[in-house]
């Protein structure tokens, strides 16, 4: 008895194609590059993460999401969502679409359209959102405002409690 699989071969028709199955494009020198440029991914694709064990110091502005994963020193301002993940550390001030918050940011948060603290997020700062969730165990020490951007947010605006409980 054999431990292997004899291979089966299998006629196809000759292809009717001239071209070859797989192209190959052209090899540039290391020193020239192609005059095409690579299109850009769509913006909604676009997250740049902050890994963990690294501390960065600056100022990130612009468009897209960002992910924290590790600590920032520093203001961020993007038009785009911001997650600031459990173990993470933002220490600045903050303007983002959405803010989500499992680890600790200490600075305001200036403007954002929700604001969601996760049970593992802490919050050391002011806060200004349209919308905002906290959920259970998660602490916050700073002033709070939200649904006080134009009317028409205003009626949409809304506080959510998670998980409570009787005691």
């Amino acid at each position: 008895m054999a431990i292997w699989k004899e291979p089966t071969v299998t006629k196809e028709a000759p292809s009717m194609n001239t071209e070859p199955a797989v192209k190959r494009e052209t090899d540039f020198p290391a020193d020239v590059a192609p005059s095409t440029a690579r299109r850009p991914a769509s913006r909604e694709a676009k997250e740049s993460i902050i890994s963990g064990e690294i501390t960065i110091t600056g100022k990130i502005d612009g468009a897209g999401s960002v992910r924290l994963l590790g600590r920032f020193d520093g203001d961020v301002h993007i038009q785009g969502d911001l997650t600031v993940d459990a173990g993470a550390k933002l220490t600045g001030s903050v303007r983002a679409n959405s803010v989500a918050i499992g680890g600790e940011i200490e600075g305001n948060i200036e403007s954002a359209e929700s604001v969601e603290i996760l049970s593992t997020g802490v919050l050391n700062g002011d806060l200004k959102a349209g919308t905002l969730t906290v959920a259970s165990g998660s602490r916050m020490r700073g002033r709070v405002e939200f649904g006080w951007g134009d009317e028409s947010s205003s009626s949409k605006s809304s506080l959510t409690l998670a998980n409570r409980h009787a005691s």
